[in-house]
């Protein structure tokens, strides 16, 4: 199979790298940790200024219509720089789903995420599951609509989104997708921090309404919905954590030829040289395994499995990469002024997101089984 970008697809990337290259440096970065800010507004208003905002949003709501690929792409620009930006939480979490399952009333609401006039996210994790990606939120059916109750954990820009969209499961098992207004009654969100220092939010729902315009989709339909966003939504975390190890191995590489021990570059070593070829290995099965997903859902075909090897591979590979990373950068690699420790932190905020490695690697092997 061929993974190389087509034109618009680099285009996308080529640009975005232009602009977070421009904009996203140590300093503005440190300055944005500071502020205690959700995502750089500014930043966020050049991408849509720039159109890359709308890059796969649809051409009839202000977008580019490129595609997933292309909104991957430009994913993986935003872990390489680690750009404050919401792309994966507003574009591919639920400004995605909007687009492929709304109404005309619900879709109207991406031209103006197109614009960079709203943000939208998306509240996946309950907090009282044992799969943090299985719904545990119960939606009970009022007339048209929902009353919801439950908690969500480490949702994005909650206290700032127009709509959160809220997995849940009826009282029949199926599953069901609702645009939450986090301002409306029942809903109350409490501050959390990531990982990386990000300003997330537990959102506690008790008995929310959720009206029938919300219902993104209802129990007819709602399974469905859900596996088709949450492939998008984790091959969207594997697209950042190869931005992420990507750039930490780059860095490495660079430090390993200008760090001198004995009068030698460190990368002349050979266990400095192995550590390395092993982490680029590693990178490759991120890069590789992301790629196949992201090439069987773009083109419409089954990818449950595929999507899964993708999530194993960023959680399990992409842990070793950065784990190499500081090993090789040694002191430096801990050091709060040198920038490897965001990337470090980067990969470990995804991989927890993403789940156990060793949990997805069970998941994969009892798919094989009863293949």
């Amino acid at each position: 199979m061929d993974f190389t970008y087509d034109e618009a697809e680099s285009a996308v990337a080529e640009l975005a790298r232009k602009i977070f290259t421009d904009r996203v440096t140590p300093d503005t970065l440190r300055a944005f940790e500071q502020s205690g800010a959700t995502h750089d507004a500014k930043l966020w208003g050049e991408l849509a200024a720039a159109g890359l905002v709308g890059t796969a949003l649809p051409e009839d709501q202000g977008g580019s219509g490129h595609g997933l690929v292309a909104l991957l792409a430009l994913l993986v620009e935003v872990g390489s720089s680690l750009a404050p930006v919401p792309v994966w939480s507003t574009l591919v979490a639920s400004a995605l789903p909007i687009a492929q399952f709304g109404s005309p009333s619900q879709r109207a609401l991406l031209g103006r995420v197109a614009q960079g006039e709203a943000l939208t996210s998306a509240a996946f994790v309950d907090e009282a599951s044992d799969d943090p990606w299985e719904p545990a939120t119960r939606a009970t059916p009022e007339g048209n609509g929902f009353r919801v109750s439950g908690v969500k954990t480490c949702v994005a820009l909650a206290d700032e989104a127009a709509r959160v969209l809220v997995t849940a499961r009826a009282p029949s098992g199926r599953a069901v997708l609702l645009l939450v207004d986090p301002r409306a009654a029942g809903v109350r969100l409490e501050e959390q921090r990531a990982t990386t220092g990000e300003r997330l939010s537990r959102m506690t729902l008790t008995d929310a309404l959720v009206p029938e315009a919300d219902v993104l989709a209802g129990e007819d339909r709602g399974d469905a919905a859900l596996a088709w966003t949450l492939d998008r939504a984790l091959v969207g975390l594997c697209a950042l954590e190869l931005g992420v190890v990507e750039r930490a191995l780059r860095m490495t590489a660079a430090y390993a030829t200008t760090r001198h021990q004995f009068d030698r570059p460190i990368g002349t070593f050979q266990a400095v040289s192995q550590r390395a070829g092993d982490a680029y290995i590693d990178v490759e099965v991120v890069r590789l395994s992301l790629w196949h997903a992201a090439y069987r859902l773009a083109a419409g075909l089954p990818a449950s499995r595929e999507v899964l090897i993708a999530k194993w591979a960023a959680a399990d590979a992409g842990h070793r990469v950065v784990y190499a990373a500081q090993h090789l950068h040694g002191g430096m690699g801990f050091d709060r002024d040198y920038p490897l420790h965001r990337y470090y932190l980067a990969s470990k905020h995804v991989e927890l997101l993403l789940g156990s490695a060793s949990r997805q690697l069970a998941r994969l092997g009892a798919s094989l089984a009863e293949a």
